[in-house]
This record gives C-alpha cells, structure tokens and sequence, in this order.
C-alpha cells in the first residue's frame, strides 16, 4: 500500500508538470486591488479622525453654548429684578411727585394764611405808629371810668397782646414747617430719581451684557453649523470611499473566486491524468506479470529482491485530499480558550516546533496571499483549495520565512514556508485554520481543521 501512494505521489509531481495551464493567476490584480483597498482604508481612516475630531469640536461648542445660555438665564434674572426694582422706585417717584402736588396745594394754602396773618400784624403794627405805640395801651387802662371797667380794659389789652404774639408764632411756625417740608420732599425727590438712575444704568449694563453674550451664543451657533456642514462633507466623502472600498472588496472576492475556480479545474484535470495514470499502472503491471509468467516457463524460477529508499519527508504527506502542513506539539486547539488572562475564540490549531520546521500546503491550490500581515498574523499564507466541487481555505500564520508567491500553484503536501514567531506570537509555532469557502476577515466559516485532516 505504501508503495502505491508513493507512486501516486510520484505521479502527482509529474502530472503538476504536465498539466498545461488553463488560466494566468493574476497576483498582479490582487497585489493592485489590496494596495488599493488599503489606501481606501486609510483614507477612510483620515475621513474618521476628521468626524471625530469635528465632533469634539462640536461638542465643545455645545458646552460653551450651555454656559453661555446659563449666563443668559441669569442675566434675564437680574435684569427682571432690576426691571422690578426700577417699576418699584417709579411708583415711589409718582406717589412722590403726588405728595409734592398735594404739599403744593397745602402751600399754597399756607401762602394764603401767611400773607393774611402778615397784613393782619402790618395793619397792627401801621395803628401802634400812629397812636403811638404802647402807650396808647396805656390810655386805654387809664381811661377806665371804674376798677371794673379798668380789669375789662386789662384783659381786653392782655388778650390783644397775646393774640399778637399768637399769629408771630404761627407765622414763625408755619414758616419753619413750609421750609421743612420742602426740604424733605425735595431731598426724597433727590434720592429716588438717583436710585432710580442707578437702577437705570444698571439695567443698561445688563442689557449690554446680554446683548454681547446673545452675540457671542450666534456666534457658537454659526460655528456649530459650519462644523455640521464640515461633517456633513465629509460623511458624503465617507460614504463614496465605503461604496468604493466594497467595489474593490467585491473584485478581491471576484479573484479569489477565480483562483478557486481554477483550483477546481485543475483538480479535475488532475484527477483524469491520476485515472490514466493508475490505468497506464495496472495494464504495465499485467504486462509484466505476463513477461514474468513467459520467462519463468523457460528459464525457470527466479527471485530476485531490490530494497529503495525514499528519503522521509519532514512532515509525511498523507493519503487523501488533505495532509497535516506540519508537526510537532499541539499547543492551543480550536474554539474557546483563554490567553493571557482573558476568554477569547480561536479560530485554528496551534502547533509547536522549533523555528524554520518545514510547512507544507495542507491540500493543493492557489496562493491567495503571500507575506506580512499587519493584523497579527505576521508572515502568513492563504491558499484556495476546490476539493470535490467545494471550495476550501487554508491560513499559515506566524511563519519565519515564505517559500511561494502570490497566485502560484502548489500542490498538497509542497513547502510554503518555515515555522517561526511573526506577528503577534509567544514563540515559534505555526497557526493554522481551515475555512469552509473563501477565506474572510470575520471568520464566520472556521472550523476545526480535526474535521478534515488527522494530525
């Protein structure tokens, strides 16, 4: 059985040789197109920062806006109180002003009393110059006719006098008071229309100040509008960059579907050159059975025995479609797991050896992918396989060095590369996955490789 695979395997090499090419892998479009989804990204990048920090921008605005309205707020405050405090010292003024009118009328009347009293006291004082002053008094008293008479005299006299110096007294007195309600009236006047004046430049202050902060608020309006029109831009430049950044997802997928394609027609020449191989096998095997049988009857019978080596390979390539892509100590296997602390999925087999130990293409196919991946996967290659009718990936991850290009052909079992510890990686080992179609970013069609390959 041994002997067969490895003519098989023989076979195999010779048919890869021999098989004309049915079509061109173009690793220059792939190169071209990764290149310029790359760039796309980058761009998107940029765009995304540019969003981001606008947004801030925006957001500092806001904020800024918040205050000021706050300021507003308060300001709208103090200018309703001294609005109200203005209105209270108004009427204060008014009722004021009312009670000035209403002493002007008693004034008025006071006038009237003042000037009757002082031409009563001038009309007196004219009858004293003419009869002489105080001694006319003095007749009076001495012209009683009895002591009767003389004490009707006296009092009559005393009441004179008396009521004289009466009207002096309100005279002084309704002076003094005419002056003192002047004064304060006036002097109340004085203070309210200077309260007032101070409420009045007050609330001009307040009304400027508002007026600078209800300009300075427009000002943060229009500016947050010229910042959403800035990403507005800029979300419509996103959205181009998305659209052409699919497009060019798409034309990868398009090519690797193609590399696919490929794979499975060759596959399939394979599989009728194998066919017209194993049928070229058994008709020289009956051949020389048929010689062996026609000299044994002449010659007689005899044996000879011939022993050939076949050099090992480093990792033996298996019978089937698949073969393991290398050996040594399985460290991590696929699904849940924890690393460094923390759960995570992962998504392959991880197997251990020292670095440089030979990897080998778990199954024939085209090179997808060839060299270093800023993703953590360091130097890595991704093969497209199409076993069956169905279309296969496999990913060789954290290699130290790469043995085939991009868009070559390899068959199972043939060196991509050597084992190392590329890439985000905690000493040399190889991580392998298997893809149940076209590999993609999200991983949503790993699955244990244990599935297809015996290790």
């Amino acid at each position: 059985m041994k002997k067969s695979f490895v003519s098989l395997s023989l076979a195999a090499a010779l048919i890869a040789g021999s098989i004309p090419a049915i079509n061109t892998a173009s690793a220059e479009s792939l190169d071209s197109l990764k290149e310029e989804r790359s760039s796309i990204e980058s761009q998107r990048q940029e765009i995304s920062g540019e969003i981001s920090e606008t947004n801030s921008r925006i957001e500092e605005i806001v904020a800024e806006q918040k205050k000021v309205t706050a300021e507003i707020k308060k300001l709208d405050s103090k200018i309703e109180d001294t609005t109200n405090k203005i209105n209270a010292v108004s009427g204060e003024i008014d009722e004021t002003n009312a009670e000035i009118e209403k002493l002007r009328g008693e004034i008025e009347e006071l006038k009237k009393k003042i000037e009757e009293r002082t031409a009563l006291l001038e009309e007196r004082a004219r009858a004293i110059q003419l009869t002489g002053g105080s001694v006319n008094y003095l007749d009076v008293l001495l012209g009683a006719e009895n002591f009767g008479d003389f004490i009707d005299r006296f009092s009559a006299v005393n009441t004179l006098v008396d009521a004289d110096r009466k009207i002096m007294e309100e005279q002084r007195q309704d002076k003094a008071s005419l002056e003192q309600k002047e004064e304060e009236v006036q002097q109340q006047l004085e203070e309210l229309e200077a309260q007032k004046a101070e409420l009045d430049g007050l609330k001009a202050d307040l009304d400027g100040q508002k007026a600078d902060k209800n300009a300075l608020f427009a000002d943060l309006e229009a500016k947050e509008a010229e910042y959403e029109e800035e990403i507005a831009k800029l979300e419509v430049e996103d959205e181009h960059l998305h659209e052409m950044e699919a497009d060019v997802e798409s034309r990868i997928v398009a090519e690797q579907e193609r590399l696919a394609e490929l794979a499975r027609q060759r596959e399939i020449e394979r599989q009728k050159e194998l066919e017209r191989q194993r049928k070229a096998e058994a008709a020289a095997e009956a051949e020389r059975q048929r010689q062996a049988a026609a000299a044994s009857q002449t010659s007689g019978s005899a044996s000879s025995s011939s022993s050939s080596s076949t050099p090992q390979a480093t990792a033996p390539v298996s019978a089937g479609d698949w073969t393991s892509p290398s050996y040594g100590r399985f460290t991590t296997e696929f699904g849940h797991d924890i690393l460094n602390g923390k759960p995570r999925y992962h998504y392959g087999i991880d197997i251990a050896n020292s670095p440089g130990t030979p990897i080998s293409a778990a199954a024939s196919g085209y090179v997808v992918e060839a060299g270093f991946n800023d993703g953590g996967y360091g130097n890595m290659v991704l093969i497209t396989h199409n076993i069956n009718g169905k279309t296969y990936s496999t990913m060789y991850a954290h290699l130290s060095s790469i043995g085939v290009s991009q868009g070559s052909y390899v068959e199972k079992g043939q060196y991509i590369g050597g084992m190392g510890n590329t890439g985000f990686s905690f000493g040399s080992h190889l991580h392998f996955e298997l893809h149940e179609g076209l590999w993609n970013g999200a991983k949503s069609n790993a699955v244990n490789p244990r599935k297809y390959i015996s290790f």
